[in-house]
């Protein structure tokens, strides 16, 4: 008999998660990460992460339920704050490349509370916007941040007094699977299990095709700045709403968090294609310009000196949608791919990582209509088009 129930592969924020819901539902778990826990190289260090119910199709909306019940789960159970609700904004001019509409009947059709802001009212509540008349937002009160490192230590800490067992600087170098069966070789020991949990992040890739199977997947070197604002006070928790502006270029902010003296902002998906392995770690002079001139138009109030310049790898499939699903030909591997915009929803996603594992499959998964599908069709397409929303 294997000697786990699952191994998870992969303990960023996902993995962690899936360790932590694993472990809560007495499965014997093992969670294997190639580098030290907490690491910077990926996509789910930092200090915060948005999360909002405001999204263009109900399937997220309805998910975004979930992803605050499982975060409240591990408040309790860690007694940990995790959610800071700070209410969320989404701002657009009135040409710009991202409707307002299937934000906004989405979240009517789901039942979720917003307001429609006219420009007017949004210089009223949040003075720092400089911005013309043509420009409009939705306000969702629930709006706010995850503290994301905190989350994630808060995933594996409770995992492992749920009895999980992860080890840190252990990558893997071989897997083998059988109908009831998994194995994974790493450089000093081979673990088996009945069923694997893929989480890998920028290194889905290399994992998969040690399984047999590609999928279009870009990786990409995003970055966030921290702004020293010469007014902080105006921008503190509490008083200034995370936001995104729905544009092409997209840019989205947070109020002061985590680093104490400054205010993170950041353009959406504007980094360039890396290799996971080999990526550098510097700053992106384009995306800082494009950052500083979007705040010299509309937000003057942030800027100031950069204090902090950090790194991090998207994931992104053509269609930026979750990678959520069993392996084909392989039931019993089970992997979730974030599209760069997952750490909101790492607490349901583990969840139903979790599911997959245990009983093949899961009631949360099945609410979305196949949209996570691993083999959707824009993911079996040769030269699949992009078709990225926020």
């Amino acid at each position: 008999m294997p000697e786990y129930d699952v191994i998870v592969l992969g303990l960023g924020g996902l993995g962690s998660a899936a360790a932590y819901w694993l472990a809560k539902r007495g499965a014997r778990v093992v969670g294997l990460e190639q580098f030290e826990l907490g690491h910077a190289r990926g996509a789910s260090h930092d200090h915060s992460r948005i999360i909002r119910y405001s999204y263009f199709s109900p399937v997220y909306v309805r998910l975004a339920k979930h992803a605050y019940a499982a975060w409240e789960t591990l408040e309790r159970d860690s007694g940990e704050k995790i959610v800071y609700k700070t209410g969320g904004l989404d701002i657009r001019p009135r040409d710009g490349a991202i409707p307002l509409e299937p934000y906004a009947n989405a979240m009517r059709q789901c039942g979720v509370p917003f307001e429609s802001l006219d420009a007017a009212e949004i210089r009223k509540r949040w003075p720092a916007w400089q911005i013309d008349d043509d420009i409009h937002g939705l306000f969702q009160p629930d709006g706010g941040l995850v503290a994301a490192m905190k989350g994630t230590a808060a995933h594996q800490r409770m995992a492992r007094e749920h009895g999980a067992t992860l080890f840190e600087r252990t990558p893997v170098t071989a897997i083998a699977t059988l109908e009831d069966e998994v194995t994974v070789e790493t450089e000093n020991a081979t673990l088996r299990a009945r069923s694997l949990v893929v989480a890998a992040g920028p290194w889905s890739a290399y994992v998969l095709e040690k399984l047999g199977l590609r999928i279009p997947l870009e990786v990409t070197k995003e970055q966030v700045l921290y702004f020293r604002a010469a007014d902080l006070a105006g921008f503190a928790l509490g008083k200034f709403p995370i936001w995104i502006w729905m544009d092409d270029p997209a840019f989205y902010g947070f109020p002061v968090f985590g680093e104490g003296d400054a205010v993170k902002v950041t353009q959406d998906a504007g980094g360039k294609p890396v290799d996971a392995y080999t990526r550098g770690f510097e700053e992106d002079s384009e995306i800082t310009a494009r950052v500083r001139g979007f705040l010299e138009r509309y937000l003057p109030a942030v800027l100031g000196p950069v204090s902090l310049v950090k790194t991090c790898l998207y994931t992104l499939p053509p269609d930026r949608d979750f990678v959520i699903d069993t392996v084909p030909q392989r039931p019993n591997v089970s992997v979730a791919i974030g599209a760069g915009h997952a750490f909101k929803f790492a607490g349901i996603i583990g969840r139903v990582l979790a599911d997959l594992a245990l009983r093949g499959d899961s009631p949360v998964l099945a609410e979305t209509g196949g949209a996570f599908d691993i083999d959707r069709p824009i993911l079996t397409m040769e030269s699949p088009p992009k078709t990225y929303m926020v």
